[in-house]
């Protein structure tokens, strides 16, 4: 296990607040996205699908055509390989179709070997997937 992610949604606001917890990853920036499956199945994690994305637009928070639903910013991890990432996204309820990330199925959160450079569709050049954890709402 590397980490932990936890979600509060907050009703009377809609916006979601995101904790992500980190441990033995190696140091620097790394791309984080919300994925459409709850699966995290190794080695490449595949399984967890492509970028929450139910709004369908271009994937970064700095992209005049986007954001995607599940992007996030940077996770920045430490010379001891430790992180925390803490956001609020207003992206993830109350969406066209009911979709939200709260579904019986659940989602997953995946983190990548690189940066996310925040505009370039549609993973922001962020490289392998490097870490993943399924987030099931119960």
């Amino acid at each position: 296990m590397v980490g932990e992610a936890t979600g509060v949604a907050a009703r009377e606001t809609g916006a979601v607040t995101i904790t992500l917890e980190v441990q033995r990853l190696p140091s620097g920036p790394h791309g984080v996205h919300i994925h459409d499956v709850g699966k995290c199945e190794p080695p490449g994690f595949a399984s967890a699908g492509g970028h929450f994305n139910a709004d369908a637009k271009q994937h970064g928070l700095e992209n005049s055509n986007g954001p995607h639903n599940g992007d996030l910013p940077n996770l920045i991890v430490g010379a001891d390989g430790t992180g925390t990432l803490s956001t609020v996204n207003s992206r993830l309820v109350d969406l066209p179709r009911g979709e939200n990330i709260f579904h019986g199925d659940g989602v997953a959160f995946v983190i990548h070997a690189g940066p996310d450079d925040q505009k370039t569709d549609p993973s922001g050049n962020s490289g392998a997937r490097i870490a993943c954890g399924a987030f099931i709402h119960d």
